[in-house]
């Protein structure tokens, strides 16, 4: 199944358009003529994306030498259709920031499919309870979006409308690609170096950090694109607002990061089984690289509210050249951790050029946006004592008691770490405050 998903984000990364991100970027983008002509360039780019997955599954099955994968590829992507045919005006409530609504059909269609998921596992008890589960919850989150975001689409084309959303989205083509390529080409290689159950352990553990992490990226995301596409044009309170997320994930990535890597073992075991526990060491990277990721994910919605999507697809490109360049010396010398480990220095390369163009953009002030480095840096040193002489005095041996030991230490470093983050927010008002006066006396 990692290879049937990794084969199907492939094909559908390479006809992403980014039509979503360019509605809300849009001034214009909530209209009816704009919604309208984004369903139908969506649902235009899900048919074909179909269209290649069907006809090249079996090609896809002969290379991997499995037959089952030219099935699961057909059943599970039919998840791309049912994308393309969400409501129109699903769109516009992120647009106008109404994130309850958004969820309800974003996360209620993703929990729907996953108690299908549950239910079909025990009754087919086989792979392809999770290739039917997979589309559900597109299936779900589009009947989710009629009910909620009531509105069919008109058989009406404006191409002025159309024009303008392909202005924004032509930055993004490419860019999902380009992503798949840092994100997936460890599964691609270690898939060819690897026995199923290896390659299935390893994707358990790296999925165990991927999952909570890409949901705080999409919250992230979620949120603060269309309020920072509302101010687009006041650099400064961009980077009061990067500023401040960017302290906060740091002063709460890092504690967490130093868990997992202290504990790794011990949460996968207690997650999956002792099986599952060789995983560790590709855990604790991956742990690091969504650290990064999200770190990242701020920067990339700066490129996106300011309608420069392609700023952020040549540090993605970076990305994904250090990837292929590392990937498979990593693999072969470490065996599944250089999967994670390549990833990392793929995200770090790519993080260092998000900044500098960021800088470009809005003049982002480096010392106030990386203030919280120090203080999150300390206390996860603390952290890391802290393990460290509980496994000395033996205290660790059980999962357990490791687990419990790193969560007490990160909650006291939560702890510790909420007068930075006041100070970090006192400071930015400041410089907010200061700016405005400054700009106020100008004029």
């Amino acid at each position: 199944m990692a290879i049937v998903l990794s084969l199907s984000s492939l094909v559908g990364s390479m006809t992403d358009v980014g039509l979503f991100p360019a509605v809300i970027q849009h001034p214009q983008g909530g209209k009816d003529n704009y919604l309208n002509a984004a369903w139908w360039m969506g649902i235009g780019r899900a048919l074909v994306v179909y269209a290649l997955i069907f006809v090249s599954a079996p090609l896809l099955s002969q290379f991997y030498g499995d037959r089952n994968i030219s099935g699961l590829l057909r059943v599970a992507l039919l998840s791309t259709i049912f994308d393309g045919l969400l409501s129109p005006r699903s769109k516009l409530a992120q647009k106008e920031m109404k994130f309850s609504r958004w969820a309800l059909i974003s996360n209620g269609g993703a929990l729907c499919g996953v108690l299908l998921t549950i239910i079909l596992a025990f009754v087919l008890r086989s792979v392809w309870a999770l290739a039917i589960g997979y589309f559900s919850e597109n299936v779900f989150r589009c009947l989710f979006s009629f009910a909620l975001c009531p509105g069919l689409p008109s058989l009406r084309w404006d191409h002025e409308a159309f024009r303008e959303l392909w202005e924004f989205s032509k930055g993004m083509v490419g860019l999902a690609f380009l992503n798949l390529v840092f994100a997936r080409t460890d599964i691609f290689v270690l898939g060819k170096m690897l026995s199923p159950a290896a390659l299935g352990i390893y994707t358990m553990g790296v999925y165990l950090i991927q999952t909570p992490s890409n949901f705080l990226i999409t919250v992230i995301s979620s949120t603060l694109l269309p309020a920072l596409a509302h101010v687009q044009t006041d650099k400064h309170r961009v980077n009061r607002v990067v500023s401040e997320a960017a302290s906060l994930i740091t002063l709460a990535g890092l504690p967490a990061m130093t868990m997992v890597c202290l504990c790794g073992s011990s949460l996968l075991t207690v997650a999956y089984g002792p099986r599952y526990a060789p995983a560790a060491g590709a855990f604790a990277f991956a742990a690091a690289v969504a650290l990064f990721n999200t770190l990242n994910a701020l920067l990339t919605t700066v490129f996106f509210a300011c309608g420069r999507p392609a700023l952020h697809r040549r540090a993605v490109a970076a990305s994904a050249i250090v990837m292929l360049i590392v990937v498979y010396p990593a693999c072969q010398r470490f065996g599944p951790t250089g999967g994670q480990m390549a990833a990392l220095i793929a995200i770090v390369a790519s993080y260092v050029l998000q900044v500098s163009r960021a800088r470009q953009i809005t003049g982002l002030p480096i010392f106030h946006f990386a203030h919280g480095i120090v203080p999150a840096a300390i206390v996860s040193a603390g952290i890391f004592l802290v393990g460290f002489g509980a496994r000395s005095l033996g205290l660790t041996d059980k999962p357990l008691a490791d687990i419990s030991i790193a969560t007490a230490a990160c909650i006291l470093a939560y702890i510790l770490c909420v007068p930075s983050f006041t100070r970090i927010r006192t400071i930015a008002s400041e410089q907010s405050t200061k700016v405005t006066s400054d700009s106020l006396r100008i004029s």
